[in-house]
């Protein structure tokens, strides 16, 4: 037998676990999570179909974790997530559960422990629906990717370590066309991120610096509902003409939540809900984005001092915590019909500085 574990660095294999386990619930199979003596089941509970509750069902012992934010919606007050037991896998019922925005709780909530919590940053970092079927384990299963709690919880802070730059190119940009694309290697789940470095900026002050998330929608396609394709496009046009910087395009898409989750929290806008009340009733919190592997990529490029464009109070929280010099400087995209609902509760709710004025008609 061949010893290869000296290819692997000090506690890269926990990082493998866990990132084989993102894969297995993306592709709808089951891991098997590790608490101390304690293994748990666990099987994202949108990938549910009938073959997969029939076999569920033979286990038995099933229960079924949703966060506070869901059970909240479901009209059941919590600090933390929560247990409902399942007699039987009734997709039906479940689907409600976890979907349904008018459902409501029909059996006790049992309050969830550590390594039952962990079930759900997993499916988070899928960017999955924070939401589980769990099964506890009173005999090995073969065959499934196991991953340790502990190794789920240190996961981000690794990720950050190990982040490293790949390649970088000069890439002309319309607005822009002094411009360079640089690609680092890590941040959350499997995915690689970007930094747009315009014009020559000066390292030696202050830089002007994006955290920009990707927006599908809004970066690609011109989407009215919000201003991210605004604020990138003006960002780097206005770094062009002032000395250069630093964009940060973070896959981040949806506040953290995932392309398809952003897509199912339009849905719901659609019907009348906010922003944040169309995520809270799909059980994510107000943002579940980190900052702190942008910090890393920063120091990567040797920028230390950032004057920060946005209108975001979290991201200047967030980059001064990592221990960076931190201005800022106010960015707001173009308002439109569509938009200023969007951009009045984001200002309300969450505290972003923007200088808007919402219209009567908008206010619904």
């Amino acid at each position: 037998m061949y010893d290869i574990s000296g290819l692997f660095p000090a506690n890269e294999s926990s990082t493998v676990s866990v990132e084989r386990g993102v894969a297995e619930l993306r592709a709808g199979r089951p891991v098997v999570l590790v608490e101390g003596a304690q293994k748990i089941l666990v099987y994202p509970a949108e990938q549910l179909d009938a073959h997969a509750a029939d076999v569920l069902d033979r286990i038995g012992g099933a229960r079924l974790i949703l966060t506070m934010q869901r059970l909240g919606r479901l009209g059941v007050e919590r600090d933390g997530p929560g247990l409902i037991a399942l007699q039987k896998i009734d997709i039906e019922r479940i689907t409600a559960l976890i979907l349904d925005e008018d459902a409501r709780i029909d059996a006790p909530v049992q309050k969830a422990v550590p390594g039952e919590e962990a079930a759900l940053d997993l499916l988070r970092l899928a960017h999955l629906l924070p939401a589980a079927i769990l099964i506890k384990l009173e005999a090995p299963v073969a065959g499934l990717n196991e991953v340790a709690g502990c190794d789920i919880r240190a996961f981000r802070a690794r990720k950050i370590t190990s982040l490293r730059l790949i390649g970088r190119a000069p890439v002309p940009l319309e607005g822009a066309p002094h411009s360079e694309i640089a690609v680092f290697r890590g941040g959350e789940g499997l995915r690689d991120q970007a930094a747009v470095i315009v014009g020559d900026p000066d390292l030696s002050g202050p830089v002007h610096v994006r955290l920009h998330s990707a927006c599908l929608t809004g970066d690609l396609f011109g989407s009215l509902k919000c201003d991210c394709g605004d604020q990138l496009r003006h960002t780097a046009k206005f770094m062009a003409e002032n000395g250069g910087g630093v964009i940060l395009y973070l896959d981040q898409e949806g506040r953290g939540n995932g392309l398809a989750n952003k897509v199912r929290a339009y849905g719901l806008q659609a019907k009348g809900h906010d922003t944040y009340d169309a995520d809270e009733i799909l059980g994510f919190g107000l943002d579940q984005r980190r900052f702190g592997y942008a910090a890393r990529m920063l120091d990567l490029l040797g920028v230390t001092r950032v004057r920060l464009m946005t209108n975001n109070p979290k991201k200047i929280e967030a980059l001064r915590a990592a221990g960076l010099e931190v201005s800022d400087q106010r960015i707001q995209g173009r308002p439109t019909p569509q938009n200023i609902h969007y951009l009045a509760t984001k200002r309300d709710r969450a505290g972003h500085f923007l200088d808007v004025d919402v219209p009567p008609s908008a206010e619904n």
